[in-house]
């Protein structure tokens, strides 16, 4: 195990008076819900973000940092969903903005998604929501409080790169650009991405997730309020595994399903999860890492493929790892013709900056042996996938 950057293990030290708290986790759970409030009805929401956090608060080498990222996660969903269950309230008039015919970015991780994105909103007909405003979506702000909303995303990603700085090269992020939806969605696999949570894990696989893309369609409807109505843009490899629900709330959406060899995608996201997890756990237990991923990954995929076998073809646009991952001038066009949208010289301009590395990162590499995995256990898992990406993706 590498030694943590100086600023992690100053926080860490920092931290460690208020690390016993972890103990009395219901304690530090009443005093989030204090802060944040509690909408009328939403009991059960609250009392499985409680659940959550007693879990979180027993996971295996949890750092002080760790420790309150959980109470910083935690508290963002409840005051997230206090706000717009709110806001509803005072405004019943935002459950009837339609959102309409969006485009949802799926996939496996590590397969072009986040770049299909970015290209997709480049367009002044589309919009992808940004990541400070999935951090605390709300209704269009003051420019006073706007700004302070930017500058706490931007905080966010700075304490990122600070905390773990290789995390730059694997996956770009900035406070004004475009991000992934599941920021917003509260249930989501993010916990297990800062740390082992068996007791979380088991639950997600039992879940419905219906209430929480409804949840999901309450935000957009927010961020859509009073303001021009385009077409959203919305992205996560992590939507794979709950198309059924997804598509339920969104019927009309289009899933833009992005393919890549899963040996390399579950090896690269392998090492994505363990340069974020570096700021939570230590030691790390990379072979732990290895098996709750591809576990987790092996079952969105299971589901995702029968999810897709009952939706309409014309539901799914299929995007080659080539069209943005290698030869982005050709296949940006395809793409936005694929979703019935129009590519022009105004995104043919700006084409080069979405698809750009950020100045300065590097070359990410990965293996998954460091991950206690192989590839033929890896293929045997995703056959069927194979099956169908040689049909869709025969490069």
């Amino acid at each position: 195990m590498s030694t943590p950057p100086l600023a992690l293990a100053l926080a860490n030290q920092l931290l460690r008076p208020a690390f016993g708290s972890r103990r009395r986790p219901d304690r530090i759970f009443d005093r989030i819900v204090v802060e944040t409030g509690e909408a009328p009805g939403d009991g059960q929401f609250v009392d499985d973000f409680r659940a959550l956090l007693g879990w979180w608060a027993k996971a295996d080498n949890l750092t002080p940092v760790g420790w309150q990222s959980a109470q910083v996660f935690v508290r963002r969903q409840l005051a997230n969903r206090a706000r717009i269950r709110r806001l509803i309230a005072e405004r019943p008039e935002i459950e009837r903005e339609p959102i309409d015919k969006p485009v949802f970015v799926v996939g496996l991780p590590r397969t072009a998604t986040t770049v299909t994105h970015a290209v997709l909103a480049l367009s002044a007909e589309h919009r992808g929501p940004l990541l400070w405003e999935l951090l605390a979506p709300d209704l269009e702000l003051p420019p006073r409080e706007r700004r302070k909303a930017i500058t706490a995303g931007r905080r966010m990603v700075q304490g990122t790169h600070l905390f773990t700085p290789r995390f730059r090269d694997i996956h770009p992020m900035a406070a004004e650009g475009p991000e992934e939806c599941t920021f917003a969605l509260p249930h989501a696999l993010m916990p297990l991405s800062q740390a082992l949570i068996p007791e979380y894990e088991t639950w997600y696989r039992e879940r419905d997730f219906t209430d929480d893309y409804r949840h999901l369609k309450q935000v957009f409807q927010v961020l859509q309020y009073g303001r021009p109505r385009r077409r959203w843009v919305l992205k996560s490899p992590l939507h794979l595994g709950n198309l059924d629900a997804l598509h339920k709330v969104f019927p009309d959406a289009t899933l833009v399903w992005c393919h890549r060899d899963p040996v390399t995608a579950v090896a690269s996201f392998c090492s994505l999860i363990e340069h974020g997890m570096t700021v939570s756990t230590r030691p790390l237990d990379l072979h732990g890492i290895g098996a709750t991923w591809f576990g987790l990954l092996g079952r969105a995929m299971r589901r995702g493929l029968a999810a897709r076998a009952a939706l309409p073809r014309e539901t799914v646009v299929e995007a080659p790892y080539s069209w943005l991952g290698t030869e982005p001038a050709a296949g940006a066009p395809k793409l936005y013709d694929a979703v019935g949208a129009r590519w022009t010289d105004a995104e043919a301009a700006r084409l080069a900056s979405a698809v750009a590395r950020p100045k300065g990162t590097r070359p990410h590499r990965y293996d998954l042996a460091r991950y206690g995995l192989d590839r033929d256990e890896v293929e045997a898992a995703f056959a069927d996938y194979n099956a169908l990406r040689a049909e869709v993706d025969p490069v």
